[in-house]
């Protein structure tokens, strides 16, 4: 059976309107947390996994599989936060060629501010246009779409 060649209009109007709200949210969102708390989003998201890791730290490569980020943009990003003070790095005891990641006192006072505006500006630009219905649908659906991709999110 062949495929059809082209997108109904359902299709293409999900696909659309996927794009464009992240191509309109996002950056609305990187925005913001540059400019009131000197992070990235990328940076914000890489200190919120490394936080979650709690005082024992992350280790690079588990910390690389959590974030929406290469490898080496995780390096870079960690580099960044640990030159601000935000984050410590380590080496890792049971494999000397790994590191682990943990976060300091700055770093949690940052977070905590930043966490704070974040999810007030995700109430505003994203959640907030959304009924309960709507979020359950849009997660379903989502998830459905990593899994035919072969992935899941994160824990």
């Amino acid at each position: 059976m062949a495929k059809e060649r082209r997108l109904d209009e359902l299709e293409f109007g999900a696909w659309r309107a996927f794009l464009y709200v992240y191509a309109t949210v996002v950056p609305k969102l990187d925005q913001k947390m540059e400019r009131e708390h000197g992070l990235s989003f990328s940076q914000f998201e890489v200190l919120t996994w490394i936080a979650l890791a709690g005082k024992q730290g992350v280790r690079m490569s588990d910390l690389a599989s959590k974030v929406v980020l290469s490898p080496s943009g995780v390096t870079r990003a960690v580099d960044q936060l640990e030159r601000r003070g935000l984050v410590s790095r380590c080496v890792f005891e049971e494999d000397k060629r790994g590191q682990l990641a943990a976060i300091t006192a700055e770093g949690r006072t940052a977070l905590r501010k930043a966490t704070d505006s974040h999810v007030q500006d995700l109430r505003e630009h994203f959640v907030g246009h959304l009924s309960r219905a709507d979020l359950e649908c849009m997660a379903a659906s989502m998830r459905a779409v990593l899994a035919g991709e072969g992935t899941t999110l994160p824990d």
